[in-house]
């Protein structure tokens, strides 16, 4: 005699899979019979008002706002121009150390006492320690360097 190719478990799951495909036709059912009683097509509108919000009615074209493409600004604005610059690049310092035979040297700058490399490349007269010097700064690989380098005067 041969065994049914039906088990329990095959039962159960073709039983909860006729269910949920029974419960989906009625669920569709409910849907069409709403969209009738509504009788719209389920699409609702929205609009859009003058600040960009989303509403249900229509905006009111005297609420409506005139910008000019030309103040519209998108980044920083620009600077206006002024007679005094109010960062000097030009600093004023002492020379605390100088090898010539190395070409390197350390400014030390006169209004905050910070000390700033400085190599023969960035140098315009010849200095010795000691002297007063006026620089200007730019970033290096390890921090801020002294260039442009004068004797004051």
């Amino acid at each position: 005699m041969a065994k049914s190719q039906q088990s329990f478990s095959k039962n159960e799951k073709e039983k909860k899979r006729l269910q949920k495909r029974e419960e989906k036709r009625k669920k569709m059912e409910e849907r069409k019979a709403r969209k009738k009683e509504l009788d719209s097509s389920g699409i609702d509108l929205v609009y859009v008002d003058h600040m960009g919000n989303l509403v249900d009615e229509p905006p009111d074209p005297s609420d409506k706002i005139e910008i000019d493409a030309e103040d519209i600004v998108l980044g920083i604005p620009k600077k206006e121009d002024t007679d005094e610059d109010p960062f000097n690049p030009v600093r004023e310092g002492t020379v605390n150390f100088y090898d010539s035979s190395k070409g390197f040297g350390f400014i030390i700058d006169a209004e905050n006492n910070e000390k700033y490399f400085t190599h023969v490349s960035g140098i315009i007269d010849d200095i010795v320690e000691g002297n007063r010097v006026s620089f200007e700064l730019e970033k290096g690989q390890r921090g801020m360097n002294a260039v442009k380098v004068k004797l004051v005067k």
